[in-house]
């Protein structure tokens, strides 16, 4: 296996992470991120413009995942209770598909969420997917994430409703992992 590592992406990056991550709307990706996104990606001029610097660029929370130095995916992760912020949910995305099943997205997991906790100091860490996603699901599981809630039929894509799974782990089980 090649090698994993999550940073911010540069300034002199973003167009090449805008084509890779968002020029395609139909890429394999946007099927399994599908009742979140609804296939709506930015534009390269909004995502170059507004877009990087709004999400990207210096923010500790939004990283991209390189293979090899290449530029492969993302992480983010969001405070569910605003500006509470307690509650951190995170998420991860591998878009070119012949970049799966290569065990990036578990590393780069397990990458974000020593980072996450370091950074935070929070007891938990969640993520949320739907069971049209069966990959996430089984990445969550195999990195240590307990499923702590299954809410059914709540994720409506193509026509049909999926369930939405959230996973957890805490700070005292991710430290003994």
């Amino acid at each position: 296996m090649g090698d994993v590592n999550i940073r911010p992406v540069l300034p002199e990056e973003v167009e090449d992470f805008w084509q890779i991550a968002f020029s395609d709307s139909n890429a394999a990706w946007t099927k399994l991120d599908g009742p979140y996104f609804l296939n709506d990606l930015p534009s390269k001029d909004e995502f170059i413009n507004v877009l990087a610097y709004r999400t990207w660029l210096n923010n500790k929370d939004h990283l991209i995942i390189t293979y090899d130095d290449q530029i492969v995916g993302s992480v983010g992760a969001h405070f569910e209770d605003g500006k509470l912020r307690h509650w951190l949910d995170i998420g991860i995305t591998i878009y070119p598909e012949e970049m799966w099943d290569k065990h990036i997205g578990s590393s780069a997991l397990k990458l974000f969420i020593t980072y996450l906790f370091k950074t935070y100091n929070l007891p938990h860490l969640g993520l949320t997917t739907w069971s049209g996603n069966p990959r996430m699901m089984h990445v969550a599981e195999k990195i240590g994430m307990k499923q702590e809630a299954y809410i059914r039929q709540v994720r409506f894509y193509d026509n049909k409703y999926y369930d939405s799974v959230k996973y957890g782990i805490l700070r005292s089980e991710w430290s003994q992992a």
